[in-house]
C-alpha cells in the first residue's frame, strides 16, 4: 500500500508541474465547490422530504403544491451543479492529461530511451506497449485520479454532513424485548448505517481483489492485439508479395483468442462481484424505511420524519458505500498507475544507464577512436576496433560481409550504443547519420524530406534557432535528388484520408515510394541538413550504379568540405580519393572469431 502511494503521488506531481497543471489544479477547486454545494442541496432535499409529506398526511393542498415548487428549484439547482461540475471536471482531465503526456513523452524521447527500451537486449528493461502507457494509460489515470479524489474529499465532507442530520433524526431507540433481550439501542439508524457498509466493503473486497490483476492482464493482451494488426498494416506490401494472410491471421487469432480467454476470467469474476453489488444497491432504497418502521409504528416519529429518515440513511449509506460502488473503477485506476509508474522507472534507468563507451565531444576536425571494443548487450564480444582517425572532408568506405558489426559501429559513433568499451572522440561540426532501413514520418513528402527540420506554413516564421524550410525550398531539394513534381502525386491519397494540406503519405507508409525512391529522399535530407559529417549506412544499395554516382556526385557537390563515412557492399562512384576501412576475419585460434577491422587506403 506504500508502495502504490508513493507511484501515485509520484504521477500526481508530474500532472502538477508540466504544462496545465495549474490550470488543472483550479478546475479541480472548482468540481470540489461544485460538489460541497451538491451536498448542501442534498441537505435541503432531505429537510423538504420532511415538508412535504407532513403536507400530505395533514391534507394540506397549498403547503403540497408550495413543496413541489420548491422540489423543482432544489432539482434545477442540482442539475445545474452537476452538470457544471462535469464539464469542469473534463476540462481538468485535459489540462492534466496533457501535462501527464509531456512528462512521459519526454521520458520516452529524452537520451534516446525510446530506443534503448526497444533494442537494449534487456529483458528486465523491457517495456510491451509504450504507445499504450502514454495514450490510454495517461488518460485513464487523469481521469480516475480527478473522478476518485474529488469523490473522496466529497464523501468525506458529505458523510460528516449527512451523520449530523441523521443524528439529529435518530432521537428513537431500538427496544430488543423481540427477542428476549431486556436492552434498548439508541439512536440505532446512526449504528446501523455504517456497519451494514464495513461487512458489505469486505464482502465486496474479498469476491472482487482478483480483478485488479484481470484488469491488467486484459489491457495488455489488448494492446498486444493491436500492435499485430498496426504491424500487418506498415507491412501489407510484404505480405501480400508472400501470400502471407493465412500466416498472418493465424498470429491475430491466436492473440484475439488470449483477449477472450481473459475476459471471460474478468467478466465471470465481474458477474460474481455483481452478483452481491447490485442486490446492495438495490437494497440501501428500502432497508432504512425497513429499519425505521418500528419507530414508525410505535409513534416515535410521522410519516414526514420518516420520509427524512429513508433520505438521510441513503445519503449516508451511499457515501460511504463509495468503495464498493467504485470498486471496479479503482482497479483500472490502480492497474494504469501501476503500469505508468512501470514505464516511467524503466524509461529512467534506460535513459540514465552508464555505457562502457566513452563518447567525448571536442573542439577537434578528426573522429578518433581509442581502444573501442564492441558487446552485446549480454557481454559477448561483437567487434574489437583499431584506433583510427578520421579528418574532415575525407572519404572513408567501411567494407566488409553482412553481420560483420558495421551498423554497430555506427551507433557506436553516434552514442546509441553503449555496451562495451573504449573511446570515442567526436569532431565539432554537426553530424548526421542515415540508417540502413529508411524512415518516412507522418507528413506530405515535403515534410519527409527536410526531416528532422521544421517545414514552415505559408507566412510563417521559424523560431530563434530553429532549422526550417519553406515548401518551395523543400520541393527544391527534392528535384536535386530525383523526385521532383513526385509530391504532388499525393494529392489523391490526402483527398482520401483527410490529411490537412495534401501530398499525404502519413497512411501509405513507406510502401508509397520505392525502395529507391526511399533512398533518394533520404538523401535530400542529407542535403538539408548540410551537415559537416554524414555517415551513410547502405544509403544507395537500392539505386542502380549510374543513380548512385549521380547521386554522390550531387553529395560532394553541394557538401565539397563534408566528412562521408558509407557502408555499403560495393566500393561508392565518389570523385577524389577513398580511405577503405575493411572489416575481415581473422583465424579462429587468432581472436576467437572476432571481428577486426583492418584500416587501408584505396
Amino acid at each position: 500500500m506504500k508502495a502504490l502511494a508513493s507511484c501515485i503521488w509520484g504521477l500526481f506531481r508530474l500532472c502538477m508541474s508540466g504544462p496545465g497543471g495549474k490550470a488543472g489544479l483550479v478546475c479541480f477547486g472548482g468540481v470540489l465547490a461544485l460538489n460541497l454545494a451538491g451536498v448542501y442541496v442534498n441537505v435541503r432535499l432531505i429537510a423538504w422530504y420532511a415538508a412535504f409529506y407532513n403536507a400530505l398526511q395533514k391534507m394540506d393542498a397549498s403547503a403540497a403544491l408550495t413543496q413541489i415548487g420548491v422540489f423543482l428549484i432544489l432539482i434545477a439547482l442540482a442539475s445545474a451543479l452537476a452538470l457544471l461540475a462535469i464539464w469542469v471536471r473534463k476540462i481538468g482531465i485535459m489540462h492534466w492529461r496533457g501535462a501527464l503526456t509531456s512528462a512521459m513523452l519526454d521520458a520516452w524521447l529524452n537520451s534516446r530511451a525510446h530506443w534503448r527500451l526497444a533494442h537494449g537486449g534487456q529483458p528486465d528493461n523491457h517495456i510491451d506497449n509504450p504507445d499504450q502507457r502514454i495514450a490510454e494509460d495517461c488518460e485513464i489515470f487523469v481521469r480516475r485520479l480527478l473522478s476518485e479524489a474529488l469523490d473522496v474529499i466529497t464523501m468525506v465532507v458529505g458523510l460528516f454532513t449527512y451523520f449530523s442530520v441523521l443524528w439529529s433524526l435518530s432521537t428513537f431507540s431500538l427496544p430488543l424485548g423481540f427477542i428476549g433481550l431486556d436492552v434498548e439501542i439508541p439512536r440505532y439508524m446512526v449504528w446501523a448505517a455504517p456497519i451494514y457498509v464495513l461487512l458489505s466493503s469486505l464482502v465486496t473486497h474479498v469476491l472482487g481483489a482478483r480483478l485488479m490483476k484481470l484488469n491488467m492482464e486484459q489491457q495488455h493482451r489488448e494492446a498486444d492485439f493491436r500492435y499485430a494488426l498496426s504491424r500487418l498494416r506498415e507491412a501489407s506490401s510484404a505480405v501480400s508479395l508472400q501470400a502471407g494472410e493465412p500466416a498472418e491471421r493465424r498470429i491475430l487469432d491466436q492473440r484475439f483468442s488470449r483477449i477472450v480467454d481473459n475476459w471471460r476470467y474478468l467478466i465471470r469474476r465481474e458477474f460474481i462481484v455483481g452478483c452481491f453489488i447490485r442486490p446492495y444497491m438495490m437494497s440501501t432504497m428500502r432497508l432504512p424505511l425497513f429499519l425505521a418502521a418500528p419507530a414508525y409504528f410505535a409513534g416515535n416519529v410521522a410519516l414526514g420524519g420518516l420520509m427524512q429518515l429513508n433520505v438521510a440513511f441513503q445519503q449516508v449509506t451511499q457515501t460511504m458505500s463509495w468503495f464498493i460502488f467504485s470498486y471496479h473503477d479503482l482497479a483500472e485506476f490502480v492497474s494504469a498507475a501501476r503500469r505508468l509508474n512501470g514505464f516511467r522507472v524503466r524509461v529512467g534507468e534506460a535513459a540514465g544507464a552508464s555505457s562502457g563507451i566513452a563518447l567525448t565531444h571536442g573542439d577537434v576536425d578528426q573522429l578518433e577512436t581509442r581502444g573501442l571494443s564492441l558487446t552485446s548487450p549480454h557481454g559477448g564480444v561483437i567487434a574489437r576496433i583499431p584506433d583510427f582517425t578520421i579528418s574532415r572532408g575525407e572519404t572513408v568506405w567501411l567494407r566488409g560481409a553482412s553481420g560483420r558489426g558495421k551498423s554497430t559501429l555506427f551507433k557506436a559513433l553516434a552514442g546509441m550504443w553503449r555496451y562495451g568499451e573504449g573511446k570515442v572522440v567526436c569532431p565539432s561540426g554537426r553530424a548526421m547519420f542515415l540508417p540502413q532501413h529508411p524512415y518516412l514520418p507522418l507528413g506530405d513528402l515535403h515534410q519527409a524530406a527536410v526531416y528532422p527540420a521544421s517545414l514552415l506554413a505559408e507566412g510563417e516564421l521559424p523560431k530563434p534557432g530553429e532549422r526550417a524550410f519553406t515548401v518551395a525550398q523543400a520541393e527544391a531539394l527534392l528535384q536535386a535528388v530525383g523526385l521532383g513534381g513526385r509530391a504532388a502525386t499525393w494529392a489523391p491519397a490526402a483527398a482520401e484520408t483527410g490529411c490537412a494540406r495534401g501530398h499525404c503519405i502519413a497512411h501509405a507508409g513507406p510502401q508509397g515510394l520505392s525502395g529507391g525512391e526511399q533512398q533518394r529522399l533520404m538523401l535530400a535530407r542529407v542535403l538539408a541538413a548540410a551537415a559537416d559529417w554524414v555517415f551513410l549506412d547502405e544509403a544507395t544499395s537500392a539505386l542502380d550504379q549510374q543513380a548512385e554516382r549521380e547521386l554522390f556526385q550531387l553529395l560532394r557537390q553541394r557538401l565539397p568540405g563534408a566528412t562521408l563515412v558509407i557502408v555499403t557492399h560495393r566500393p561508392p562512384p565518389l570523385p577524389g580519393p577513398v580511405r577503405t576501412i575493411d572489416l575481415t576475419w581473422p583465424e579462429p585460434e587468432e581472436a576467437g572469431q572476432v571481428a577486426v577491422f583492418r584500416v587501408a587506403t584505396a
